[in-house]
C-alpha cells in the first residue's frame, strides 16, 4: 500500500517523497546476501534449545493420598512419589471407616482422573490401589521393601519437574493381565508433555522389572557423558494381589494364585519355631523316659578277660612313724615379715626420741 499524506488546506491525496538513497545504503544492500548466507551457515552449526514451545493436550492429573494409620515410612514414600510426579495432586487422609467408593467422587472433586491410594492395615502392613477413576480399571498391591529417597544414601540426582522415562520387561507382553497393567503404569507414572509445572528435560528412568511374580520399581539418573545408570530412589516392590473391572471394586479380571498374605506369612513363621520348640521339648522327654528304665544286665561274656594282664601285687608297708608335717613356706615368710616390720617401728621411735 502506498503511504500518502494530506495537503493542509484541500481533500485531494498525494503520493508521499520517496527518500533518497545514499552510497552507503547501496554498499549495505549489495553485501546483505553474503551476510544472509553466514548466518544460515551459523544456523546449520547451532544446537537447538531445549525448550520448545507447544499445547499441553495430555490433561493427565494424578491424584496421591493414604488412609489414617500408615507409619512415618509410608509418608516419606508418598511424598517421594509427589516430588518426582508434577502432575499429581494431594488430599488429606482418608478415614479407614468410609468405603473405597468414595474415592471416586475426591478424585471428581480434584479433577483427576488416576489415582494412587496407600491403604495401611495393623499399622504394618501397606497395600497401593492403582485406578483409572471413574470407569476403571484398578489394580490392588501388596508394598514390601519400602525404601525412601531420605532412607537410602544413593549418589544419583535428577532436577525436580523432569519427565521420565518408563523401562518395562519384556515379560510384560507375555501375558494378558501384565500388559493391562503395564498400560495402567504408563498412564500414571508417565509425566505429560508441556506440563505447566514440568520441566522440558529427560534425566531419569523409571525401570520395572517382574521377578519372582512381583513388581520391581527402581529410578536411575541417566548420566550425559557415558548414559550411565547411578540410582536416585525410591524403591519398592509392589505384589499383585487383584485387578478389577471398576474403580476400587467391581468384578475380578485376574486374581494372583501366588499370593500369600501378611497375615498367612507371619502365622507360618510361627508355626516353624512353634515346631523347633516341640522338637527340643519332645528330645527332653525322651531322655527322661531313658533315665526311668532299668537298666539291662546282660550275662558275663568269658571272652572279654582273654587280653586282660593280671597287675603285679605291690607289698602292704605300714608305717609306724608319724610322718613330720610339711613346711608352709607362705606362712614362714609372713612370720618373717611381721618380725622385721616390728624391728624397724623400734628403730624409727629410737631416732624420734
Amino acid at each position: 500500500m502506498v503511504a500518502t499524506k494530506r495537503k493542509r488546506r484541500g481533500d485531494l491525496a498525494v503520493q508521499a517523497k520517496k527518500p533518497k538513497r545514499n552510497e552507503k545504503d547501496a554498499k549495505s544492500l549489495s553485501k546483505s546476501p553474503v551476510k544472509a548466507e553466514e548466518v544460515e551457515e551459523e544456523e546449520k552449526d547451532r544446537i537447538p534449545g531445549p525448550v520448545c514451545k507447544g499445547k499441553w493436550k495430555n490433561k493427565e492429573r494424578i491424584l496421591i493420598f493414604s488412609s489414617r494409620g500408615i507409619n512415618f515410612r509410608t509418608r516419606h514414600l508418598m511424598q517421594d512419589l509427589r516430588m518426582l510426579m508434577p502432575h499429581s495432586k494431594a488430599d488429606t487422609k482418608m478415614d479407614r471407616k468410609d468405603k473405597l467408593f468414595v474415592i471416586n467422587e475426591v478424585c471428581e472433586m480434584k479433577n483427576c482422573n488416576k489415582c494412587i491410594y496407600f491403604e495401611a492395615k495393623k499399622k504394618q502392613d501397606l497395600y497401593m490401589w492403582l485406578s483409572n477413576s471413574p470407569h476403571g480399571p484398578s489394580a490392588k498391591f501388596l508394598v514390601q521393601n519400602i525404601h525412601t529417597l531420605a532412607e537410602l544414601k544413593l549418589t544419583g540426582n535428577c532436577l525436580k519437574g523432569s519427565r521420565p522415562l518408563l523401562s518395562f520387561d519384556p515379560a510384560f507382553d507375555e501375558l494378558s493381565h501384565y500388559s493391562l497393567l503395564k498400560e495402567l503404569l504408563i498412564q500414571i507414572f508417565s509425566t505429560p508433555r508441556y506440563h505447566p509445572k514440568s520441566q522440558p528435560f529427560v534425566d531419569h528412568v523409571f525401570t520395572f522389572t517382574i521377578l519372582d511374580n512381583r513388581i520391581w520399581f527402581r529410578n536411575f539418573q541417566i548420566i550425559e557423558e557415558d548414559a550411565a545408570l547411578v540410582e536416585i530412589g525410591p524403591r519398592f516392590v509392589l505384589n499383585l494381589i487383584k485387578i478389577f473391572q471398576g474403580s476400587f471394586g467391581g468384578p475380578t479380571l485376574y486374581e494372583n494364585p501366588h499370593y500369600q498374605s501378611p497375615n498367612m506369612h507371619r502365622r507360618i513363621v510361627r508355626s516353624i519355631t512353634a515346631a523347633k520348640y516341640k522338637e527340643k521339648q519332645q528330645v527332653k522327654d525322651v531322655q527322661k523316659l531313658r533315665k526311668k528304665e532299668p537298666k539291662t544286665i546282660l550275662p558275663h561274656d568269658p571272652t572279654e578277660d582273654v587280653f586282660v594282664t593280671p597287675a603285679e601285687k605291690k607289698p602292704i608297708e605300714i608305717q609306724w612313724v608319724k610322718p613330720e608335717p610339711k613346711v608352709d613356706l607362705k606362712a614362714r615368710k609372713k612370720r618373717i615379715y611381721k618380725r622385721q616390720r616390728k624391728m624397724n617401728q623400734k628403730v624409727n621411735s629410737g631416732n624420734a626420741k
